[in-house]
């Protein structure tokens, strides 16, 4: 066995600590040299098409400001991760402050998951955007100073549609049947719906609440049958919008089935010749709009098929993430807020920028009403949707199809 002298190890101890003092400064800056986000999307479940979209469009937005020297010249450290479900999105999301050191959070599409990762935000004193979950109640009744919501909400989604609808003359003095999703989304779709056909003299003669986790959707299409109505409107979300659509094409219905919820991944997930009717979007990568362009040619080469509306959104986001934390120099939450609740613009590739409210933290921007185009005009599986007019119509006020402070129950605590 080899012996060392007493002298020996005194000497081998100083040089490991001399070691350890000059290798710790050097690994604290490595880490503080990078910008640590956390970033959660659901990947599996009912919305995990739609979310696998969404990590795209982060992943892509985060290489892009990497590759152009970061943000004040750090990093973007993107932890990306499945949130699952409400519980776990929850868990995660605490994880990622806690432990994981992210400055702050966003994502998510579920909003029963957007409302626990709200939570967990305001109780760390995190901001968080909340990318795809379109609940009125998150920005209205349980808002919070750390949330800010950047897809439409539900109000907005209906109106429009409803404006398409008006248009047509499919709305006044019209029966209507909802079917809608059994939790905190459909809930609040089909109060902004009530409201909405109280308002246009349309009647609801029916409404099913379908849990999230039902595909066989035919002892509700029996039951349109039996109530006759003039219109029949989704208010499902994810592939179970799929899944209905398919199954009402089968059922050969006279009525028309419109939606006042639908992302564009769902719609390709339909296949050719199965959707119509008058649906709402966000986004559409055939928007006719120079930077929009850019960002579809970019997406399409780099992924092999166009971006949907959560990719979209989320590469949008991260970009006016790092925008702010640019001008405000900063990562802190009180500068952070101070930024977007003065109503910074934002170039979101539309016709106008966007904004954030002050008083409920919802990015403020145009919608889109879109039909669906005969099989024989698409050019290929992507091609399937024709943009009606933005809403709202050019010259009127963004805020004009958003619910008012009188209508939005959002009282947030300093």
């Amino acid at each position: 066995m080899t012996r060392y002298s007493r002298r020996t190890l005194l000497k081998a101890g100083a040089a490991f600590a001399g070691a350890s003092a000059i290798g710790s400064p050097a690994i604290l800056s490595a880490q503080s040299a990078r910008i640590k986000i956390g970033h959660l999307v659901p990947l599996t479940g009912f919305l995990g098409a739609i979310g696998s979209y969404a990590q795209l469009g982060v992943k892509m937005a985060a290489e892009e400001i990497n590759a152009s020297g970061g943000i004040m010249g750090k990093q973007i450290d993107l932890m990306s991760e499945d949130s699952v479900n409400p519980a776990t999105a929850s868990t995660k999301a605490q994880r990622m402050i806690e432990q994981d050191g992210a400055v702050l959070l966003f994502g998510e599409i579920s909003s029963a998951s957007s409302l626990t990762i709200m939570q967990v935000a305001e109780r760390n004193k995190k901001v968080f955007f909340s990318t795809g979950a379109r609940s009125d109640a998150l920005r209205g009744k349980d808002c919070n100073r750390y949330s800010f919501h950047c897809d439409i909400p539900n109000t907005v989604m209906v109106n429009a549609v409803g404006t398409a609808l008006n248009q047509k003359g499919m709305v006044k003095g019209k029966k209507f049947v909802t079917l809608t999703a059994d939790y905190i989304f459909g809930h609040d779709l089909l109060k902004a719906a009530k409201s909405f056909f109280s308002a246009n003299d349309a009647t609801l003669i029916g409404d099913e609440l379908i849990a999230t986790d039902v595909t066989d959707f035919s002892p509700y299409l029996l039951k349109v049958r039996q109530a006759k109505p003039d219109v029949v409107c989704c208010n499902l979300a994810g592939n179970q919008v799929t899944n209905l659509v398919k199954q009402y094409a089968e059922f050969g219905f006279a009525y028309p089935l419109v939606g006042f919820n639908l992302n564009t991944g769902d719609a390709w997930a339909m296949g050719e010749g199965n959707l119509s009717g008058t649906w709402p979007t966000v986004w559409y990568h055939a928007l006719d709009n120079p930077a929009s362009k850019a960002f579809v040619e970019a997406f399409s080469k780099k992924y092999g098929k166009p971006p949907e509306n959560h990719a979209w959104i989320e590469y949008i986001t991260l970009k006016m993430i790092a925008q702010a934390i640019t001008e405000t120099r900063s990562t802190e939450s009180d500068a952070l807020i101070g930024y977007f609740e003065k109503q910074s613009q934002f170039d979101i590739m539309k016709g106008r920028k966007a904004y954030f409210r002050s008083w409920d933290h919802q990015l403020v921007q145009e919608a889109y009403p879109f039909t669906v185009k005969p099989k024989n005009e698409m050019k290929d599986k992507w091609d399937m949707l024709v943009l009606g007019e933005a809403v709202p119509a050019a010259g009127a006020e963004l805020e004009s199809i958003y619910p008012t402070k009188t209508q939005n129950p959002c009282n947030m605590k300093a």
